[in-house]
């Protein structure tokens, strides 16, 4: 269709002709309220973000010579991280002559993972970054929810048998 006729169409009509696909050759139009495809366009990109969830990087850095309890404490800010959708790099720090003990480092990383072994999955394996031994969990994807299978009961079939021949 010519493009005059289709934009007297579209005033004749009180709507608005609207290019929808420019590459196609013919190029592709409609007759719309343009206020009403716009709104509608802008409705579809809020749902399509909705879904959407961004992970950032969460960083928690420890020391070497931390206690047994101190460690449980951030294995529990871990874990509170990562339910959140975080993923978390963990940073060891050395300091000064303590860089000599890189083993260390190594051990409290491996004791992290095993508390985070439910939860989370090593992203980035431990590596040395100058003074620091990272890794990086990444939340574990959540199972499908299994959903109960209740079945009826012999006096609600016999409730649904007596509704159903009325």
């Amino acid at each position: 269709m010519p493009t005059h006729q289709a934009i007297q169409m579209a005033k004749d009509r009180g709507l608005d002709l609207i290019e929808v696909a420019a590459q196609a050759t013919p190029p592709v139009c409609r007759i719309l309220d343009y206020g009403k495809f716009k709104f509608e366009a802008e409705k579809k990109e809020r749902q399509a973000r909705k879904g959407q969830r961004s992970s950032t990087l969460r960083e928690l850095r420890i020391r070497p010579k931390i206690n047994e309890h101190d460690l449980e404490a951030k294995s529990r800010m871990v874990k509170r991280l990562l339910d959140e959708g975080d993923k978390v790099r963990v940073s060891v720090i050395f300091r000064g002559r303590e860089i000599t003990h890189t083993e260390l480092g190594w051990k409290l990383l491996q004791k992290l993972s095993l508390f985070m072994k439910d939860l989370a999955m090593v992203e980035k394996l431990p590596a040395m970054e100058g003074n620091m031994l990272t890794v990086i969990f990444a939340p574990n994807k959540k199972p499908a929810e299994i959903k109960p299978v209740v079945k009826d009961t012999p006096s609600e079939m016999a409730v649904k048998e007596i509704v159903k021949g009325s």
